[in-house]
């Protein structure tokens, strides 16, 4: 992930190692908070380079008894979805939507890699997420691989590299795939300029 998030940081056309540290109110963490019906999972978020295949970042999503996106050092922001320390909460299927498409553009696609765990599992995962604090620049993979070996994928190896966790990720049996392309910039993308959102957090204008 070296490589990729350098990249990033010389490059803004992905923008996503590097945020600053957020912590908001635990008020707004718990009106926010957002539950997905169905079992417990784990989602491996990764954005890939649609002309080298390497990796340019990585995010876990996990869903217990809320549905969190642990972000390491990226630079995604929305109005309706507080941020505490890389943890974004209130992750509703329109907020993961405008996650997904925020990454998803000419340059990159998404590969959404899902695992069925137990509740223990995931309620693990988001102690886990929580107690990590805001990650460095360029580490999201060291972050993410670190967190899924200490919940027990020992298949998946320690590293810089988004593609490689990708990569290991795959061979832990039960592990699905999805793959999300987008050829358009949109308001959400990365390099475009601003946009003001309403109190529920709709586009209303785009700078």
């Amino acid at each position: 992930m070296l490589r990729a998030c350098l990249t990033a940081l010389m490059l803004p056309l992905l923008a996503a190692c590097g945020a600053d540290n957020i912590y908001a109110p635990m008020e707004e963490v718990a009106a926010r908070a957002y539950a997905e019906p169905g079992p417990a999972k784990l989602t491996l978020l990764t954005a890939i380079n649609n002309r080298s295949g390497s990796g340019g970042h990585s995010a876990l999503m996990v869903s217990g008894s809320q549905r969190v996106i642990f972000d390491p050092a990226g630079t995604w922001w929305h109005p309706t979805a507080p941020e505490r320390g890389d943890v974004k909460f209130g992750v509703t299927p329109a907020i993961y939507d405008i996650y997904l498409d925020y990454h998803a553009r000419p340059e990159y696609h998404m590969v959404m890699q899902e695992i069925t765990v137990s509740p223990e599992m995931a309620e693990r995962a988001l102690q886990i997420v929580q107690a990590h604090g805001p990650a460095s620049k360029a580490t999201c993979g060291q972050s993410v691989s670190g967190i899924l070996r200490e919940l027990g994928f020992n298949q998946v190896r320690q590293s810089w590299y988004p593609d490689r966790i990708m990569d290991d990720f795959a061979r832990v049996p039960g592990v699905t795939e999805r793959k999300l392309f987008d050829d358009t910039d949109d308001p959400h993308s990365p390099g475009r300029p601003p946009v003001t959102f309403d109190a529920d957090g709709n586009v209303i204008q785009a700078g």
